[in-house]
């Protein structure tokens, strides 16, 4: 048996497929395109094991997915590929369109001719998890309930409203055609082998280079954050429990203003890298939090509520937000040749242009 793994290079997807490999028997077959945030050296450590097969390429090239599921015939395939930023996304959606919206159309016509060439016990076993994100509900006021499954879409970037568009295309191949979906949408992920233009890579590599710490607006933007190995143990329970057709919200119980995410994670970094210890003249890390023009269209507040899968599939969190932070920014100060080799050219043009000198 086998499943199949798209977009497992990128940072939830890599992180799923070593935690996958860690615990389970089955051996995966792991699609990526390699695009700028997907990187073979996360998957370093699985060199020489039989159980892991890479292929580069796109979840849009119907004959090599159709090749990839009949060689392989895998009981489940579990979709990390799509664009994921939404700075990016506001500079240049056409790709967030192209991959989040078209590509997952054509994945799901390879996997719709597949599934309906399985017998019949193979086709009830069948299962298409799809991997989205709580920013398709939109915003939340500061006092309203956290979002859960039945809340509307609601999207409000480039982004969002093409993670929503697949979530809808996901949905629709199950009601009309019978394909055996699930669906979760999870909240802000941290941890090890996050690229480093998003929020907390970015803050732990500024500080260690005495750089500025940027927050948009006022900082005071509310995430539910979620470690990682957290969110991959999730959904290995979705697969093994969820019922079909269902949608299942993934959140770590963690809301914290982006202002207190930085705050906390300056206040680990004094403790376990002391600005001293980096010759940087500063009595604390805090010192280089510094407030630039906000984003178009920044939503204000996201919340999960995670009550149905602890309700129904018995899942839950493991770690705290301070628990997971400081595992994260402890496998960052141990693995800086991971973190040089990511840091190219091309990323740094794109923090400057993003962020200013």
């Amino acid at each position: 048996m086998s499943i199949l793994v798209t977009g497992g290079a990128g940072f939830i997807g890599s992180n799923f497929v070593l935690d996958w490999l860690a615990q389970e028997a089955e051996s995966v077959v792991n699609l990526d395109k390699l695009t700028y945030a997907g990187n073979l050296e996360n998957l370093s450590s699985l060199e020489g094991d039989a159980r892991h097969i890479f292929v580069c390429g796109d979840i849009g090239d119907a004959g090599l997915v159709g090749r990839l599921l009949a060689e392989h015939r895998p009981r489940a395939l579990i979709n990390f590929a799509a664009e994921s930023h939404v700075d990016r996304s506001i500079h240049g959606p056409g790709e967030f369109i192209q991959t989040n919206i078209v590509g997952t159309f054509h994945l799901l016509e390879s996997v719709r001719a597949y599934w309906k060439g399985l017998d019949a016990e193979a086709q009830r076993g069948f299962r298409f998890l799809h991997v989205s994100t709580d920013e398709v509900y939109g915003s939340l006021a500061p006092e309203a309930p956290a979002f859960s499954e039945k809340n509307r879409y609601e999207p409000n970037s480039p982004y969002s409203a093409s993670k929503a568009a697949s979530d809808h295309l996901v949905r629709a191949y199950h009601h009309t055609y019978g394909l055996p979906v699930l669906t979760t949408n999870c909240s802000n992920n941290y941890g090890p082998y996050h690229f480093p233009e998003k929020l907390i890579p970015l803050c732990i590599l500024n500080a260690l280079a005495g750089k500025p710490l940027p927050l948009y607006g006022d900082g005071r933007q509310v995430r539910d954050w979620l470690y990682v190995k957290d969110h991959c143990s999730a959904i290995r329970r979705v697969l093994q429990a969820g019922i079909v057709g269902e949608t299942y919200n993934v959140g770590g119980w963690s809301e914290k203003t982006n202002l207190e995410v930085v705050q906390t994670l300056c206040d680990i970094l004094d403790k376990l890298a002391p600005p001293a210890t980096r010759h940087l003249p500063l009595a604390t890390y805090r010192s280089l939090i510094t407030f630039v023009t906000d984003r178009p269209g920044h939503d204000r507040r996201y919340a999960i509520d995670a009550c149905k899968i602890e309700r129904e599939l018995g899942w839950k969190p493991v770690e705290t937000f301070e628990s997971g932070l400081r595992k994260t920014v402890t496998w960052y100060l141990g693995n800086q040749g991971w973190v040089t080799n990511v840091m190219s050219g091309a990323y740094r043009e794109w923090c400057e242009r993003q962020y200013g000198k």
